[in-house]
């Protein structure tokens, strides 16, 4: 009896939600939307289909399962210095949703979609409440706390997303030329265009081939915290001072 009870409590975990939505990101991790069907969930997890319908009821309830899942985990990020900072904070959520997006190249889209289609859904509030948390935290006043956060949100989720397409489509491209080699090559494309056409794109084109990801992605996180703190708070933290009437 304590046997087939051991047993019993075995297969209950292995069918549980959680490890229906694990296995779910495991094989959008590894083929994308695409690969995700129900036939090879249960393959994966070596039962029949109606455990896994018991659970949850259709693909698109599994992928905003899966992205919630993602994404919770990547909102659990914890700062590396300075916990009581608002900005370090902040730093921090950004980094661990870079990180999600390019541990998992279907999320870009997922999240897009979570976005426009079900706002009110559970991954949206969670990126917001997280956010705003934080701008509250700075001191923003009220009436500019949605204002403050959809602009981080929404650079967050555009620039980890475009970081994403880019080395995606390097990868179709190029399979077998690393990151530097393409970017060299298209720093090269951008120094042969007449600079009296692109005379800005002419002088950034070294810039390009040089810079990293993620340093600056947390330079645009800064420029919008500066403008945020300067806007709001004038005066504190190198904010430029209200004009004068």
């Amino acid at each position: 009896m304590a046997t087939r009870t051991r047993r019993s409590q075995r297969r209950t975990e292995a069918l549980s939600r959680e490890r229906i939505v694990e296995a779910a990101v495991e094989l959008l991790d590894a083929a994308g939307e695409g690969g995700l069907t129900f036939r090879a969930l249960t393959e994966r997890l070596a039962t029949g289909p109606g455990a896994i319908y018991w659970h949850v009821a259709n693909k698109d309830e599994l992928l905003d399962a899966a992205t919630g899942a993602v994404v919770t985990a990547a909102l659990a990020a914890e700062p590396a210095e300075s916990p009581d900072s608002p900005q370090d904070k902040i730093r921090a959520i950004a980094f661990g949703l870079f990180d999600a997006i390019e541990d998992h190249p279907w999320l870009p889209t997922q999240l897009a979609l979570q976005l426009s289609r079900s706002p009110w859904g559970s991954v949206t509030p969670r990126i917001f409440e997280s956010i705003g948390r934080q701008v509250r935290a700075l001191g923003v006043p009220e009436g500019h706390w949605f204002t403050a956060a959809s602009a981080l949100v929404h650079y967050i989720l555009g620039a980890t997303g475009q970081n994403a397409a880019n080395n995606a489509s390097a990868r179709t491209l190029a399979p077998d030329v690393d990151r530097a080699e393409f970017l060299d090559t298209a720093s090269k494309a951008w120094k042969e265009l007449d600079p009296d056409d692109y005379p800005f794109i002419h002088a950034v084109a070294a810039q390009m081939r040089e810079h990293d990801d993620r340093e600056q992605f947390l330079a645009g996180i800064d420029l919008i915290l500066t403008g945020i703190t300067a806007l709001h708070l004038p005066g504190e933290q190198g904010g430029a001072p209200p004009p004068a009437t």
